[in-house]
């Protein structure tokens, strides 16, 4: 008994020979779907394309430059692929996507109704589709709008790059104010024990104890010396001015040196106030745009001759599978 054929072609018939056989259906399959896809792609909507190149700059104390005696960081240096990540991050935050969404009111110019369920995640998806950041092989950023308006991407451009460099400075200084908030009171608090440290030296002043070291010294040679020249009223009077003196010793020599401890800790604190100070309220760019955007004179998108393409390609490819299925069942 002889075996059935596997297919109408033989068994042994390759995929080239099918390819060929069917050249004919492929052909007008691929036709059709070159057709379909052009005529789609006049139902999309043109869009153009500005773009923004910008390089992150390392965030840096600018205090440190200023007070610190060995500067351990070039203020005029390109950051390095850390400081552009951090920089993206920044740049793809929803503090950056609410503010240009706010500004543009791209709810309505996306027609997205705002506060319907779903809306949030439909305006993220159409943000994402539309605004796109990422990392060049130079190390720079590059920030590219879309919008059928020519003029309002890019204006969208220009205004995300400023407001990533806003935010980031927003960020910096934030931190900073903290650690200013914190050198304030250790300042203020160290001031305020010098205070009363000197008020209670004054007090001794008052009571006679100047700079007791130096009194005993004093009165301990004229002592001496009353007792040598056989004086012993004017010895006596001075023996009584030391024992008048003592009591105060121990709390004048303690003042004295938390005193001395005192001023040198306030020469610290004073320099980091300083330095956190400057750090809170200054604002350094935390990126360097090398070309901002500029109004598309020619659209972006779509390109019709890919579209094209693929759909021929894509209608070609499905109609050779259908095939193949159908001449395997067989």
């Amino acid at each position: 008994m002889e075996n059935t054929p596997s297919s109408e072609y033989g068994p042994d018939i390759t995929l080239l020979q099918k390819v060929w056989n069917w050249r004919q259906v492929l052909f007008i399959s691929g036709l059709i779907g070159a057709l379909t896809s052009a005529a789609g792609s006049f139902l999309i909507e043109p869009e153009f394309q500005s773009s923004v190149v910008l390089f992150a700059l390392p965030q840096q104390s600018i205090g440190a430059q200023f007070y610190e005696d060995v500067k351990r960081e070039d203020i005029l240096a390109y950051g390095e692929t850390e400081d552009a990540e951090r920089l993206l991050q920044i740049l793809n935050s929803d503090r950056v996507r609410r503010r240009v969404i706010e500004k543009y009111d791209l709810w309505s110019h996306y027609e997205i109704t705002k506060g319907e369920p779903g809306s949030r995640a439909a305006m993220t998806k159409m943000y994402s589709g539309k605004v796109g950041a990422n990392l060049t092989r130079y190390g720079s950023i590059q920030i590219d709008v879309f919008d059928k308006a020519p003029k309002m991407a890019r204006d969208m451009a220009n205004d995300i790059a400023q407001l990533t460099d806003s935010v980031a400075n927003q960020l910096r200084n934030d931190r900073a104010q903290e650690a200013f908030h914190y050198a304030e009171r250790s300042l203020r608090q160290n001031q305020r024990e010098i205070e009363e440290m000197e008020g209670r030296l004054a007090e001794l002043r008052r009571e006679g104890v100047y700079d007791f070291p130096i009194q005993i010294e004093g009165l301990n040679e004229q002592y001496a010396t009353a007792l040598a020249e056989g004086q012993q009223d004017r010895a006596k009077n001075i023996m009584s001015k030391m024992e008048r003196l003592a009591p105060f010793a121990n709390e004048y020599n303690q003042l004295t040196t938390k005193l001395e401890d005192a001023y040198e800790q306030e020469a610290v604190l004073k320099k980091r106030y300083d330095l956190n100070k400057l750090d809170a309220e200054s604002q350094i760019p935390a990126a360097f745009v090398v070309d901002r955007a500029s109004e598309a004179d020619k659209k972006a998108r779509p390109v019709r001759w890919l579209i094209t393409v693929m759909g021929a390609l894509s209608v070609a490819l499905s109609s050779l599978v259908f095939l193949l299925m159908r001449d395997a069942i067989r």
